[in-house]
C-alpha cells in the first residue's frame, strides 16, 4: 500500500549511510540517487525511505506528530534497532518496552535530522 516515504534531511550522505547502516541487516541499499533525493530500500518495487534536501531550499523539519514505523518480527530486533541508532548517531525517544500488554511491544529514536522512527511488533 505505501511506496515509499519521503523526509527532510540536512546532510544527504549522513542521512544515506544512517539509513544504509541501520538496515544492512535487511538487505537496505540505496536503490535510487537522484542527487538531492536517494531511495533507499532493498529493490525498485518494494517500499523505500526517500531521504531528501528540501525542494524549497529551506532547512528541513520533522513534522510535529509524524513518526515512521518499521515492523519488526522480534521484541529483541526493536531493542538492537533502537541500540544500532543511537550508536549511528540516533537519540533515545523512548527506550524499547511493552506499550499495551501483550499487543505492542516498540522502540523509539529519532535520526540525526530529528525525524521520529519506532521500531515495533503488535502481539
Amino acid at each position: 500500500m505505501i511506496g515509499y516515504t519521503t523526509i527532510g534531511v540536512s546532510d544527504m550522505e549522513r542521512a544515506k549511510k544512517f539509513y544504509c547502516d541501520l538496515f544492512a541487516d535487511k538487505g537496505a541499499k540505496v536503490v535510487i540517487d537522484a542527487g538531492r533525493i536517494a531511495f533507499i530500500g532493498t529493490k525498485r518495487g518494494e517500499p523505500m525511505l526517500a531521504v531528501c534536501e528540501p525542494y524549497d531550499g529551506e532547512a528541513c523539519n520533522p513534522g510535529n506528530g509524524v513518526m515512521i514505523a518499521f515492523p519488526i518480527a522480534e521484541k529483541e530486533e526493536a531493542d538492537r534497532l533502537h541500540a544500532r541508532a543511537l550508536e549511528l548517531g540516533a537519540t533515545c525517544d523512548g527506550p524499547p518496552g511493552q506499550r499495551i500488554p501483550d499487543r505492542f511491544y516498540g522502540s523509539y529514536v529519532r535520526d540525526p535530522d530529528g525525524n521520529k522512527l519506532c521500531f515495533f511488533m503488535f502481539g
